[in-house]
């Protein structure tokens, strides 16, 4: 599970890369917290991003918009979406 591990924390660096999410560190993102809404409070066009940042790091291009959502629900649930799915 070290790798599980080592996925979410690098997830989180990421997304606060990706997003400009200025002053905030990896250890400021629950794992298991909503990013959209009442959790981290990314919005439509984050998710973008973050499909972009899948896509562009791991191989992994999502089509359906429920898949998406379920996917990106956390950073947990990204981790185990990556884990499932990567082509790279």
């Amino acid at each position: 599970m070290q790798e599980l591990t080592d996925l979410k924390q690098t997830l989180k660096t990421q997304i606060i890369e990706s997003l400009n999410l200025q002053g905030m560190t990896p250890d400021d993102i629950d794992e298991n917290a909503p990013l959209f809404g009442e959790g981290l409070g990314l919005d439509s066009i984050d998710s973008l991003e973050l499909m972009v940042l899948l896509e562009r790091n791991y191989g992994i291009k999502i089509e359906d918009a429920r898949e998406g959502r379920k996917a990106m629900e956390s950073v947990a649930a990204m981790a185990q979406y990556i884990t499932e799915h990567r082509t790279k």
